[in-house]
């Protein structure tokens, strides 16, 4: 088959497309024929050495999520068959003509998307439910600030947390951006460059502050994340783009009854994930199926252009998210 790998760590030149063998499938496995591929930040992390693969995961080929065509199935699969379609989290090798998924880590593609567009699906999807909704417990009439609201996680926390009934703020780095989260269903997208999210959120929500925040810029944004939180509010975080460092006030943790908290999902177990992708069928993909939520799509590069693909996700000019597709 073919597929992309990382010959060393580096920058979007040391992404090659090579021959590779296919994977084996095992008892709950499938075999998908990849037709399309997300590309994520971890990716970009993977490929410069900062996130190694955990075990069993293909340890070169990158890739989180996929959507394509059952080719085979394992001993002990009892929902899929060849030839259903699917989108499927994966712990690694997504950039490839063939992945072996858990059958527990697919779903069914839902009614009216394309591959392109389900391969949009999964790592976001995951990321969001498991963050925003059972990390943070975000509830409908609650408030929600999103970082990054312009990337396929904030284009998604936009869509996942108005749809279920909740007010969502969000931050940018244009102006561009800002209007277009806006038109996603934000409420208010704040121009981070130009000016204080902290002095904008408190403003608008007369001095209470907002329920959960969703963020992946860590470091210097952690002590104004804390100040803009309601009393009893969740700070979720799920990267730390700034850095890990930060200084907190643990007085105002403790007097205001604020909850830090956060994750990385790669490294959970099948189980963990499965538990994820049943949610996300009984409560989203309705929702998806029906157009009330959609993915959005920024751009696609077909597999040989992969580190053009990369170059664009570093670059931070998407809105949405950027795809692979396999021929």
């Amino acid at each position: 088959m073919k597929a992309v790998v990382i010959t060393q760590p580096g920058g979007p030149d040391v992404l090659s497309v090579v021959n590779r063998s296919m994977p084996e499938v095992g008892d709950g496995e499938v075999l998908v024929k990849v037709m399309a591929a997300g590309i994520n930040r971890p990716d970009i992390a993977q490929r410069k050495g900062y996130y190694p693969a955990p075990a069993g995961a293909p340890v070169d080929i990158p890739g989180l999520e996929i959507a394509g065509i059952v080719e085979y199935i394992g001993a002990q699969v009892g929902r899929f068959k060849v030839g259903d379609v699917v989108c499927a989290l994966v712990s690694g090798g997504g950039y490839a003509e063939y992945c072996m998924v858990p059958e527990v880590q697919c779903l069914p593609i839902p009614e009216g998307l394309n591959f392109v567009e389900a391969a949009a699906l999964p790592e976001t999807f995951f990321t969001v439910w498991s963050n925003v909704f059972d990390r943070g417990n975000l509830k409908p009439a609650e408030s929600l600030l999103v970082h990054g609201g312009s990337s396929g996680i904030g284009t998604t926390a936009i869509q996942m947390a108005t749809t279920m009934g909740s007010t969502v703020y969000v931050t940018a780095g244009t102006e561009e951006k800002c209007h277009f989260c806006e038109e996603l269903g934000a409420i208010k997208a704040i121009n981070y460059k130009k000016e204080s999210f902290k002095d904008r959120i408190l403003d608008s929500t007369e001095g209470k502050g907002v329920d959960v925040i969703l963020d992946m810029i860590g470091g210097n944004y952690t002590s104004d994340n804390l100040q803009v939180l309601a009393d009893d509010g969740r700070l979720v975080l799920i990267n730390v783009m700034n850095g890990r460092g930060a200084t907190i006030d643990l007085l105002e943790v403790m007097r205001r009854r604020l909850t830090i908290t956060g994750s990385t999902l790669r490294n959970r177990d099948i189980a963990f994930k499965s538990a994820i992708a049943q949610n996300l069928e009984k409560h989203i993909w309705p929702l998806i199926s029906s157009g009330k939520i959609k993915p959005v799509i920024y751009q696609e590069f077909p597999v040989e252009e992969v580190s053009k693909a990369h170059l664009l996700m570093e670059s931070s000019e998407h809105m949405g998210k950027i795809v692979l597709t396999f021929t």
